[in-house]
């Protein structure tokens, strides 16, 4: 690439100088460009204040602190803009390099594919002497769900996100750009998508509505997923064919879909049902457009001639004819000779029909749709299952012509896989709300002597197992109940109308958070019997009740909580509906914000080796599903790694993640790397299924890791529940009132606007301790616990400790998501929040409780690199210590402007300027640092 003549590169001080060289080019252009634009926007002397705060690392505190005084607000918020900019564009380059990479590496094969590929994962099972019916069992029951979730972590507004992927296309064109004066447009391109962000408003100006939520989720299904999934399905049969040509026939839909967006009413009161219908109407809305679209390009390419079509064709063309006398009269002529163009004309018009009902459907729900109005949407699409048996007499009608269309089998398996639902829709609720409901039905109707919530768990068992039993309703058809209560026995009957209109696809699991006993999973499945959900004479349902173990005394309970369920014999006979298949979820970021990482990652360890004994002792399929979040304090970090180290036999062939926030748009804004993530999550979860991914042995490492983990959660919980102070301390140096101020969610910060940190959620937990970059959650606790053991005999424990790491994955990611996240710590930037931001009265005990923080942070520090053997941070890992160097060197003065702002906006009337000028320059840096800092919540 050359360098644009109009800008003096000499004497800037980039730190792009700190990135690989691969990297460099497109850095230094964006800088340049960035540069440009502020002169442009902002005069030369922003251009002069950027360069000052720029140059500001290594300079003292007080140096960069007396240079953001002396900023008016006007001033520092053209920084601050400025600044997050900057770590966007940085991110974007990051992105499209890490696609390239993705492109040259497809071309790879042998000892040069890359980890966590089909091919070296093939190979590797090949190497290893696996036989082909080994892989056969796991590929007939391969079933990886990623469920999108709308957690209030993504901070982006849509907007942006949409300048970001034309900015990444620009940079696309740019590579094959074949002469100068073609290059020079491209950057008059990039040049003016920038000024025109730079005149973008980054912050949401109100906050979204759920249904906002589910546009901005659909949204990677239209742009990337849909076209993502059948690559990785090629990719998979090309890399089976290699070694195991016959398996390729083993695959069913092996990666499915879900999504919490509309349909999770934990503790976000936006979402009733009446929310929920409209958003699987949305989604069977963007299915069929996007069906719409690929029926028109084949079209196009079926254009053969054919005076004698196979048989079924013609029948079926005959059938359509009869039924649909007008499009044949439309196209009879146009298509003379061309069978497969008119079937596809048949198939558009369908698809059209069912598109428009669909649309009255969203507008006047199902209450109003009477057996006539039905009967008024006439040759459309009932089911998805129609239109792929339309698609399959096509394949099959092409191959008896000796032809193949890869558009045709592409579309096949996306209607395999998204359906006419696109995504499942998971219902997730409280415990607790269903407690409720059942206790106010029960005290109405005089159902019991006592009331409900009054009932040890015994006596709860005994009369959910014989209400269950019961076949006469319990709920009238009128509903003499509270709003809230109504509200529960209302979702429950979507359910049911969603299963009659949809199919049972579009909605078949309800999680049930904090999950602690039996009767919180036989309570709803009551519920849903009132419902049509589940039938007492049967005694089978058409919904799966999901337990959400969330705290660390949950975990701990859930085998036992499962033992009974798999004991009764009504429960039993429930779960032979489903496969016997149960699904637990798992939760990361409450158990976390509970007792700490290392305690929180070692409890669910254990926990899921210990269900998979209950359910193999009861012969018990069982699919675990992962609550993660985007950061390492909320269960984050790479998957493959992550899945890999899961105990042995926990897997089998089965797993389902959540995805959310800013990891949806890190991962699948575009095809490429949408389709790498799919990849190496299921290559990990078949390796996962084949491979053991404990070492032998390991009782004692077990052993060592249950000591580390009581005592990183007695050191842990003895700062954040136990030390006088803190939470004063907590609400002062970090920016979580601010952040509650954001409008990026639907979805309230705390649980039923209480003030306490129990009630606090975790993502903004996490998000705040980020933005101040001590990012506490994700390693405190981790020094006191291994220290102590290496400080008993350091060369014998240390050796242990470096072999746990070698040797068990497990323990290895454990390590490695601490030090990534240690990376990104800046304790004198932290220090900065601690000085300025606390008043006079909390300095003493502040000081005390940073002096734990720092203590404890060098001894983490110390650890991690003695076990890893590492001189500095990340040394196994260059391309991710050099993104974290290039941020880490440029965000420092982003955090002093927020704590400058901070300070301003919490001191009231001392300062000039309007409180709500002062809290939009506060949110913008949050903006800023979340994009430097890459992580959220």
């Amino acid at each position: 690439m050359t360098t644009d003549p109009k800008i003096n590169v000499a004497n800037l001080g980039s730190p792009s100088a700190l990135t690989a060289q691969p990297l460099r080019e497109n850095i230094v252009l964006v800088e340049k460009l960035l540069r440009e634009v502020a002169a442009q926007e902002g005069g030369s002397a922003l251009v002069i204040l950027l360069e000052q705060l720029w140059s500001a690392e290594g300079s003292s505190a007080q140096t960069i602190q007396e240079l953001i005084r002396s900023l008016s607000l006007e001033q520092a918020v053209q920084a601050v803009r400025a600044f997050s900019i900057y770590f966007q564009l940085i991110n974007i380059v990051e992105q499209h390099f890490e696609q390239k990479n993705l492109r040259l590496q497809a071309s790879f094969s042998g000892d040069n594919a890359q980890l966590g590929s089909f091919r070296w994962l093939l190979d590797e099972l090949k190497s290893l002497g696996v036989s082909a019916p080994e892989i056969e069992r796991v590929l007939q029951q391969l079933d990886v769900r990623l469920v999108f979730t709308a957690h209030p972590t993504e901070i982006v507004r849509r907007t942006i996100r949409t300048k970001h992927r034309h900015i990444a296309d620009l940079l696309d064109k740019l590579d094959s750009a074949l002469s100068e004066w073609q290059e020079q447009e491209i950057w008059a391109s990039l040049r003016e998508e920038i000024r025109l962000w730079w005149r973008t408003d980054e912050l949401h100006q109100v906050r979204p509505t759920v249904l906002d939520e589910v546009a901005h989720t659909v949204h990677y299904f239209e742009e990337v997923l849909i076209d993502a999934l059948p690559q990785v399905r090629r990719e998979l049969d090309r890399c089976l064919s290699v070694h195991h040509p016959a398996l390729t026939q083993s695959i069913g839909k092996f990666c499915q879909f879900g999504s919490w967006v509309g349909a999770d009413r934990d503790g976000n009161p936006s979402v009733d049902h009446h929310v929920t219908w409209q958003t699987a109407c949305y989604q069977r809305d963007a299915a069929l457009k996007q069906y719409l679209l690929r029926l028109d390009k084949l079209r196009e390419r079926l254009s053969m001639a054919e005076s004698n079509p196979p048989q079924e064709l013609l029948h079926s063309l005959e059938e359509d004819q009869r039924d649909m006398g007008k499009i044949y009269e439309q196209f009879s002529i146009r298509f003379l000779q061309e069978p497969f163009r008119l079937k596809l004309a048949y198939m558009h018009t369908r698809i059209q029909r069912t598109l428009d009902r669909n649309a009255w459907l969203m507008e006047h729900g199902p209450q109003r749709l009477s057996q006539t109005d039905d009967a008024a949407w006439q040759h459309y699409y009932r089911h998805a299952s129609q239109f792929l048996a339309e698609l399959e007499l096509l394949r099959q009608s092409l191959s008896a012509t000796g032809l193949t269309c890869r558009e045709l089998e592409d579309l096949i398996l996306q209607v395999q896989t998204f359906g006419f639902h696109l995504a499942h829709l998971d219902i997730r609720q409280d415990s607790s709300r269903h407690e409720e409901t059942l206790d106010e039905i029960a005290n109405r109707l005089r159902l019991l002597d006592i009331p409900y919530t009054e009932l040890d768990e015994e006596a709860r068992q005994a009369w959910l197992i014989r209400e269950l039993q019961t076949l006469r309703p319990m709920i009238p058809a009128e509903l003499p109940f509270s709003a809230r209560t109504e509200e529960t026995i209302q979702t429950f009957r979507m359910i049911r109308r969603l299963q009659k209109e949809f199919g049972t696809e579009i909605c078949n699991t309800y999680i049930i958070s904090m999950s602690k006993q039996a009767s919180d999973l036989l309570e709803v499945l009551l519920l849903a019997e009132e419902a049509g959900l589940f039938d007492p004479a049967t005694g089978t349902g058409s919904v799966m009740v999901v337990p959400l173990f969330e705290t660390i005394e949950d975990l701990r309970i859930a085998p036992e909580v499962l033992e009974q369920l798999f004991s009764m014999p009504l429960y039993r006979c429930y779960l032979t509906c489903h496969g016997n298949l149960q699904e637990v979820m798992l939760g990361y970021s409450d158990s976390n914000k509970d007792s700490g990482f290392l305690c929180s990652n070692w409890e669910i360890f254990q926990a899921q080796q210990r269900i998979q004994a209950v359910a193999a002792r009861h012969s018990i399929h069982l699919r675990i599903f992962h609550g993660r979040g985007g950061s390492v304090g909320r269960g984050g970090g790479p998957a493959y790694q992550a899945i890999l180290a899961q105990p042995t036999g926990t897997v089998g062939g089965r797993i389902k993640i959540t995805e959310q926030g800013e990891v949806l748009a890190s991962k699948y804004s575009v095809p490429e790397l949408a389709a790498f993530n799919i990849e190496t999550i299921t290559a990990a979860v078949i390796q996962a299924s084949l491979l053991p991914t404990c070492p032998p042995g390991r009782q004692n490492w077990e052993m060592r890791m249950q000591e580390f983990s009581d005592i990183a959660r007695r050191t842990y919980r003895a700062l954040i529940y136990e030390k006088e102070g803190f939470i004063d301390f907590y609400s002062h140096v970090t920016p979580i009132d601010e952040i509650s101020q954001l409008q990026i969610s639907s979805r309230p910060a705390r649980r039923e606007g209480k003030r306490d940190l129990s009630s606090l959620r975790a993502i903004p937990w996490v998000f705040s301790w980020t933005q101040s970059r001590f990012l506490l959650p994700a390693w405190y606790g981790v020094g006191t616990a291994l220290a102590g053991f290496v400080d008993c005999n350091p060369e014998r424990n240390l050796a242990e400790l470096r072999s746990m790491y070698r040797q068990w994955p497990f323990f290895r990611t454990a390590i490695s998501k601490v030090e990534m996240t240690l990376a990104k710590v800046d304790i004198n930037v932290a220090r900065n929040y601690v000085q300025e931001l606390l008043p006079e009265e909390f300095q003493v005990v502040g000081e005390e409780i940073f002096a734990m923080i720092c203590e404890e942070l060098e001894r983490t520090r110390t650890c991690v690199l003695q076990i890893t053997d590492h001189a500095q941070l990340l040394d196994d890992n260059p391309p991710l210590q050099r993104s974290i160097a290039l941020r880490n060197a440029t965000i420092t003065p982003l955090g002093y402007l927020q704590v400058a702002l901070l300070k301003r906006l919490r001191a009231g009337e001392r300062y000039r300027n309007s409180r709500s000028d002062l809290l939009r320059g506060a949110l913008l840096t949050i903006n800023g640092i979340a994009a430097g800092m890459r992580n959220t919540g």
